[in-house]
């Protein structure tokens, strides 16, 4: 069985088109959307509303830090951009991008959630082969997988955070499987270092002694862009960061 694997597509809808040639399946681990675009300032639906150079100015805000400014930010925008809600023009504007991301979606594809995911949002977009699981198991010939989604709460406050209890209570309702997919790394340091941004990205504990007490064959995740490293052994378990598909365009391929 050959599985191909992205995460961290940040609308990148073009190569998800062709993400899954060749593969028996696909998996997504998250982050479809892309909100902001920290290398390119001219993407991302924050730009789409207010212009590069402002969004610009949110991110060095963001980077920084100054999570009340960049807040305050926003929000003299919106108020100077003719009003309305501000929930519900970019609630429109993730809409436009799930429509263009699901459509290209191939079929059949395993799908949890990433931090700057809406859950809500994804039923009226999936295709009968669209199969999303979160806190669930899906079994494929003869091995089992395991899907767990969502980011763990942090600063940033991205749309689909949850709590270490709830990312854990998930966990064991997986249980042990042959390969543990989920969007955020183990609590690994050199897993969860980006070097570019410079900053430790929030990983689970709860993840990291599910992968040592179950020992799946493979840990697959995302979340982290430009990790320190890539891959980690952990007794058995082969813990693999498969890339930040809106940078690439090449899913991760996993030959079982």
């Amino acid at each position: 069985m050959r599985v191909h694997v992205v995460s961290d597509v940040h609308g990148r809808a073009d190569a998800l088109a062709t993400a899954a040639s060749g593969a028996d399946a696909l998996f997504c681990l998250g982050d479809l959307l892309l909100f902001l675009d920290y290398a390119d300032h001219s993407q991302g639906i924050f730009a789409e509303f207010f212009g590069p150079e402002r969004a610009r100015e949110y991110i060095e805000l963001r980077t920084a830090k100054r999570f009340a400014e960049a807040s305050q930010l926003a929000a003299r925008l919106f108020r100077g951009n003719g009003g309305g809600d501000p929930r519900a023009l970019i609630n429109e504007a993730i809409r436009r991008q799930y429509a263009d991301l699901f459509s290209a979606m191939p079929e059949p594809a395993y799908l949890t959630y990433g931090n700057v995911d809406v859950p809500a949002l994804w039923p009226g977009y999936l295709k009968p082969g669209h199969h999303v699981l979160d806190g669930a198991r899906a079994r494929l010939g003869d091995l089992d997988f395991g899907f767990v989604g969502g980011g763990l709460v942090s600063p940033y406050r991205t749309p689909n955070e949850i709590s270490e209890e709830e990312f854990q209570a998930k966990l064991e309702t997986v249980g042990a499987v042959d390969v543990l997919c989920t969007h955020i790394p183990p609590a690994v340091p050199e897993l969860l270092y980006d070097t570019v941004a410079r900053r430790l990205e929030t990983g689970s504990e709860a993840l990291l002694e599910a992968i040592r007490r179950t020992q799946p064959r493979y840990a697959l995740f995302g979340h982290v862009h430009q990790p320190l490293a890539r891959r980690v052994r952990i007794g058995r378990t082969e813990c693999v960061n498969v890339g930040h598909f809106r940078a690439t365009g090449v899913p991760y391929v996993v030959d079982l």
